[in-house]
């Protein structure tokens, strides 16, 4: 097969897309800013929403499900949250088309009384049915979660990182108290935490955002950042702790146990398709996509190398026993027999799909009771003994899942500094990464930075011992250093 995937160090961003494209995850949509997710990248989702759903369920939340559309006048009972949506809203104005010569036309006699957004996030739909769901004590804490689709009105997108329409799925709580409320949303940024790193192979700083990078209606928001290969940060999940801002805005109140009405307090959190991006950005090289084992839709790709029929037959019933032992550790197994396309081809296009393990079979491996085993993280093949394969696979698929997250690991750490002048800070910026440096805590120097170095603070990390200096931009007192990178 012909190279068809630009080099990372060449155009990064044509790699990326070059990526998708050969292994077949997703391709842009007629319209505009959306796309179209194909079987190996959903088969991926799938297998990211099958191991967070799990986590959610382990936590005690349940899933439901909440209309897409929403009535504009709730989005309206939120100030901030309107204000931070409003750009990105999709409206329909109308409820149907009538046929004219040539096709159809809006009907301009079915205008709706009240124009309808389509959802860019569901907390207002979702708490005007926690009113009629919360009415003392004994109804919380309220633990939802939902699966849904979501519409922002992107101007610039790329798939997987940006699309108008994504994928997601979005935690909403109601609890009694505070604290309860803080408790929630902490716990949701691990379980994101534990997803990213222990699923995914990806390690994440964790923190909160400033004021003026948290979501529309919280009080804080924490989040999950990822440094990609090309040194650009990657916020991968976020968790909400929203007060009671949404609770006054659709009046919902509960009755405790000294029969006091009080307002709820509320979280939200969520992550989306984008962690494919994400996956995509972390682990794969200039042959093609890497997955990590955990989530590779197919763990391991037979394929078997004959002439003849009588080499056929001889190859497929030596593999198809060491393909059953296999899939009886619960491995997803593919057996690759198609006689229309070469071995080499064959190779090509299962690294360019990053399938984890690799074995070719060959009328040699029968006569020897052996295999050649690839892997496709590190290229490295090795002939090994048929006896025992299913448990040296097993062993295999693990060492790969935590080879590359160390190796993801130590990229992150050693892109990762400490500046301490705002001259330094400049300079460091060019070459990427996350750069540790003074903050003064201000919106006016946040933008300042933003605006002349495009990097941006990604998070207020937990410190357990802080120390205190100066802004190195406006030498004021600074409690800690915070995180900044520039960012997709």
């Amino acid at each position: 097969m012909a190279k068809r995937i630009t080099d990372r160090k060449e155009d990064y961003s044509q790699w990326y897309l070059d990526v998708i494209k050969e292994a077949q995850l997703a391709e842009h949509s007629p319209v505009r800013g959306c796309m179209v997710i194909r079987p190996t990248g959903y088969a991926i989702w799938e297998n990211m929403k099958s191991a967070l759903d799990q986590m959610f369920k382990d936590t005690g939340h349940e899933n439901a499900y909440f209309p897409l559309f929403i009535p504009k006048s709730f989005l309206s009972k939120e100030a901030q949250h309107v204000e931070g949506f409003a750009k990105e809203c999709a409206v329909i104005t109308h409820s149907r088309l009538r046929s004219v010569e040539g096709g159809v036309e809006v009907d301009p006699n079915s205008k709706l009384d009240e124009e309808l957004i389509v959802r860019p996030t569901s907390e207002t739909i979702i708490w005007d049915s926690y009113r009629n769901w919360i009415q003392s004590y004994r109804d919380l804490p309220i633990l939802i979660n939902q699966w849904a689709n979501v519409v922002r009105w992107e101007m610039r997108t790329r798939l997987f990182l940006r699309t108008m329409e994504f994928l997601w799925q979005e935690g909403h709580t109601a609890h009694a108290t505070k604290e309860e409320a803080v408790e929630e949303a902490e716990r949701m940024l691990e379980v994101y935490r534990t997803f990213a790193e222990e699923f995914m192979a990806m390690p994440v700083i964790t923190g909160t955002k400033s004021e003026s990078e948290r979501f529309a209606g919280a009080i804080d928001t924490y989040c999950i950042e990822a440094l990609m290969q090309d040194g650009k940060a990657l916020q991968a999940g976020t968790s909400h702790f929203l007060g009671q801002n949404f609770a006054k805005a659709f009046d919902v109140k509960f009755q405790d146990q000294d029969g006091e009405h009080k307002y709820v307090w509320a979280t939200s959190w969520g992550v989306s398709t984008r962690l494919i991006g994400g996956l995509i950005m972390t682990h794969s090289d200039d042959n093609g996509l890497v997955i990590p084992p955990k989530l590779a839709p197919v763990q391991l790709v037979v394929v078997p190398i004959y002439r003849g029929d009588d080499q056929r037959k001889l190859v497929l019933e030596y593999a198809q026993p060491i393909i059953d032992s296999i899939k009886a550790k619960g491995i997803s197994v593919k057996l690759d027999n198609r006689d229309n396309f070469k071995p080499g081809w064959k190779f090509a296009e299962h690294e360019a799909k990053g399938i984890p393990l690799r074995i070719a079979i060959g009328p040699r491996d029968v006569e020897n009771n052996n295999l050649e085993l690839a892997r496709r993280d590190t290229l490295e093949k090795s002939i090994v003994p048929s006896a025992g394969i299913a448990e040296y696979v097993e062993e295999l698929l693990d060492t790969i899942q935590n080879d590359l997250f160390k190796a993801a690991k130590k990229r992150m750490d050693d892109n990762t500094r400490e500046v301490n002048s705002y001259e330094e800070f400049q300079i460091e910026i060019e070459k990427g990464g996350f750069i540790y440096a003074h903050w003064d805590g201000t919106a006016e120097t946040e933008e300042k930075i933003k605006e002349e170095t495009k990097a941006t603070i990604r998070c207020i990390t937990v410190i357990e011992d802080p120390q205190p200096g100066t802004c190195m931009v406006s030498g004021k007192p600074s409690e800690q250093k915070v995180l900044f990178a520039r960012s997709y």
